[in-house]
């Protein structure tokens, strides 16, 4: 039985507990780590959980009732909380982003080396059968090579959302729309596509008076390939449609899941590949549904992990890492207005946090 501490009981709390709570059989939660207490023991009285309340977490750090950590706060609080718990052996799933820099994001890491501990980051939109759909046929290589790849991470969210103390600010959330909202969708094109070489990109806030950081971001990518990407990201788009695509050379494939193949008719121009898209269709009906999907899909690995001793899971921190590491990027070209290459130097004025608090730009509301 594998004995687990929440730590911070917002919104996303819940959300960690209605699917550890999906595997009673292999751990139970023991501790809820909340400044005041109020949130948590409303929490436990929720879920029915016999477990301790903590108001702070030094008190767990070296607890032998805890073997695992999901860590439920603000970006900001990420970096020294999981890294005294990975020091102290404990693992930890943190929710995402990972931190809000790349110093910070390598002092996790550093501390899981040394604690010999998994460091797990929440990426559960890995754990849907639509995009695994589409990474196996790219896999397959029946898409031919990639040649644009088109991320458009669409929400929408109202002024108010910017009241909570620590959103849209650099000190405490550590950007906008890029770096948690369409830190989701950058996660899956760097999972499916890989790192790019190079960024340009642009910000604004353009309706939200309350925040300091963007509302929208537009980015352009270039792969090691030469291929090209397109990444929007958006707290202003009204339906919040979010999607992926992927042009291949000889068809598309996109989330929510789409298939369209062309070939080459009389002039050059297109004829529809009706015998391809047979194939691929039939390519993604062979991806086994996946057992548990989202965070319950993320937090089985987890677990498994944990119980085979292999701490080897389909998102560690190397790759939430790469996350955040694209997020920068974009970042630094918005606020230099200038291509950036990667990867990122430790000397990039977007590498530390208190470099990037000097350097990033505080938006106020379009005119």
């Amino acid at each position: 039985m594998i004995n687990v501490a929440l730590v911070g009981t917002g919104s996303i709390a819940v959300t960690h507990l209605e699917a550890f709570t999906r595997f009673r059989d292999r751990c139970r939660i023991t501790a809820l780590v909340d400044r005041s207490g109020e949130k948590a023991q409303k929490l436990k009285e929720r879920f029915n959980l016999d477990c301790e309340i903590y108001s702070d977490y030094e008190e767990i750090v070296n607890s032998d009732s805890v073997d695992l950590v999901s860590l439920c706060t603000p970006p900001s609080t990420h970096a020294n909380l999981a890294s005294a718990f990975l020091l102290a052996g404990k693992h930890v799933l943190v929710e995402k982003p990972m931190a809000p820099s790349l110093s910070e994001c390598d002092r996790m890491l550093e501390a899981a080396a040394r604690g010999h501990a998994l460091l797990s980051i929440v990426g559960q939109n890995r754990f849907y059968d639509p995009i695994r759909q589409v990474k196996r046929v790219i896999d397959t290589g029946l898409t031919g090579r990639i040649v644009h790849a088109e991320t458009n991470s669409y929400w929408w969210r109202g002024r108010s959302y910017y009241d909570v103390e620590w959103r849209g600010t650099w000190e405490a959330e550590g950007g906008g729309c890029v770096m948690n909202h369409a830190v989701h969708h950058l996660d899956l094109l760097l999972w499916i596509r890989g790192m790019p070489s190079e960024v340009l990109a642009v910000t604004a806030n353009t309706s939200h008076g309350n925040s300091q950081v963007e509302d929208l971001s537009i980015a352009i990518l270039k792969f090691p390939d030469g291929s090209l990407g397109q990444v929007t990201s958006s707290v202003v788009h009204h339906g919040e449609e979010q999607r992926l695509v992927f042009q291949g050379e000889h068809a598309k494939v996109g989330m929510p899941w789409q298939v369209y193949a062309s070939a080459e008719g009389d002039g050059g121009f297109p004829e529809r590949n009706q015998d391809l898209e047979a194939e691929i269709q039939q390519v993604a009906a062979e991806v086994a549904p996946l057992q548990y999907t989202g965070h319950a899909g993320q937090i089985d690995d987890v677990l498994r992990a944990i119980e085979t001793g292999s701490q080897q899971v389909l998102i560690d921190g190397n790759e939430g890492r790469k996350t955040i590491e694209l997020i920068m990027a974009i970042y630094e070209s918005s606020a230099t207005g200038k291509p950036v290459s990667l990867p990122l130097p430790k000397d990039s004025i977007f590498y530390a946090q208190e470099s990037i608090l000097r350097k990033a730009p505080r938006f106020h509301p379009m005119a």
